[in-house]
């Protein structure tokens, strides 16, 4: 349908007007075919959007990041599905580097249906994942997975209301800046009318990895992240600990739960720190990222080598009865406080088959006795369902809203 503008849609079908013209026309836009991707590791290419697990989450990770978290301005089940097949279509096109609806100057007398800044642009490894937040079950009164509950408070937490939670989320990773931001700024102008924007989040920096032999990226204090994060190719591992399996409610497996959590740093006060003392507070060496007591960044974590209150000490598995999570974390600046300080830190992503056994006992551990926590303070947050991947024809949580 690709004379078919967004105006004409309007006010020919009666979208503002009747939920099931719509749904039907959502539908119509799902079964536009995915065109065929090129390889994921190629320079500007296409990560395919379908497929047994959502992309960006075992998938390798991009540099970019846009973040957004949504409140329903709307409790009728009818047009969330109707947006939710919108999104979907979108999001096919848009991970292909290909245009929205009509495109970006498909009709000279209304608004383009892409908004056109991504034109002659790559995919650049476009990936969009959807989650859903507990809030989004109990405004549409649909049954919540026993695991998706909020998360408890933590010592120290100083979480701002207005960048945490939302009924649901959408997490925009790409090479590109400018694709990641194209991509989530036309799924909020599709979704307007029925879910509008809570608070948002642009990251740079992949602060983890999934590709083990690749670099280990770096945070903001310096330090490499990620050295012991789950491999995108360890099926065992992803299958343990991050796909939700027959536990879940059926459209949830092959899922997991997201949790976001940005993270302040105080970066001045890190500045004016010793080497000797980060290296105590992390556990590891800075130049080359090597637990202590050993020589190179892979060699096994020796805990009893470590001071009793490191930060890689606490957070290790083998300190928590196996508890263990798949980072996707970048940095953030978002300019200065007004103080003179940077409002800088690590917006942290975790992906978990169970929050419980995951993320939660995990940051009770961090919370209680990690010397970092003088170092940073958490100030956003959020939980969510994200459902098992999507098959050509079908939409982001078709399995829970049918």
């Amino acid at each position: 349908m690709p004379d078919l503008s967004r105006r004409r849609l309007l006010t020919g079908a009666g979208i503002a007007v009747g939920a099931g013209a719509a749904a039907v026309a959502g539908a119509g836009l799902v079964r536009q075919a995915q065109p065929a991707p090129v390889q994921a590791d190629a320079p500007g290419g296409a990560i395919p959007f379908h497929g047994a697990h959502q992309a960006g989450i075992a998938t390798p990770v991009q540099d970019r990041l846009h973040f957004a978290a949504f409140d329903l301005s709307t409790d009728s089940r009818e047009k969330v599905v109707a947006m939710l097949k919108a999104w979907t279509a979108a999001a096919v096109r848009l991970t292909a580097a290909q245009e929205v609806g009509g495109g970006a100057t498909g009709a000279e007398l209304a608004p383009p249906d892409d908004t056109g800044e991504a034109l002659g642009l790559p995919a650049s490894r476009l990936t969009l994942t959807v989650g859903f937040g507990p809030s989004f079950f109990d405004k549409l009164k649909l049954p919540r997975p026993d695991r998706l509950k909020e998360l408890p408070h933590f010592p120290a937490d100083k979480l701002d209301p207005a960048r945490s939670g939302g009924d649901l989320c959408v997490q925009a990773c790409a090479d590109d800046p400018q694709v990641a931001v194209h991509a989530v700024r036309n799924l909020v102008r599709i979704g307007f009318g029925t879910a509008s924007v809570r608070w948002s989040q642009l990251g740079f920096g992949k602060t983890s990895s999934t590709t083990p032999d690749a670099q280990t990226p770096r945070n903001l204090m310096g330090f490499k992240d990620g050295t012991n994060n789950i491999a995108g190719t360890d099926h065992k591992e992803l299958d343990e600990h991050v796909w939700v399996g027959d536990e879940g409610p059926e459209w949830m497996r092959g899922g997991s739960y997201l949790v976001a959590r940005r993270i302040r740093m105080h970066i001045e006060t890190w500045d004016r720190t010793s080497l000797k003392e980060q290296e105590d507070i992390f556990g590891r060496t800075k130049r080359e990222g090597a637990p202590y007591g050993g020589t190179r960044e892979h060699d096994p974590v020796v805990l009893d080598r470590m001071p009793i209150d490191s930060h890689v000490r606490l957070a290790n598995p083998a300190a928590l009865g196996g508890a263990t999570i798949l980072r996707r974390g970048y940095s953030f600046t978002d300019g200065s406080d007004g103080l003179g300080r940077l409002d800088a830190g690590l917006f942290f992503l975790a992906y978990q088959r169970d929050p419980e056994k995951g993320f939660i006992p995990i940051q009770r551990a961090l919370a209680a006795k990690d010397t970092l926590n003088e170092y940073i303070q958490h100030v956003g947050s959020g939980v969510f369902a994200c459902p098992g991947g999507v098959r050509p024809g079908s939409f982001w949580g078709q399995g829970l809203l049918d």
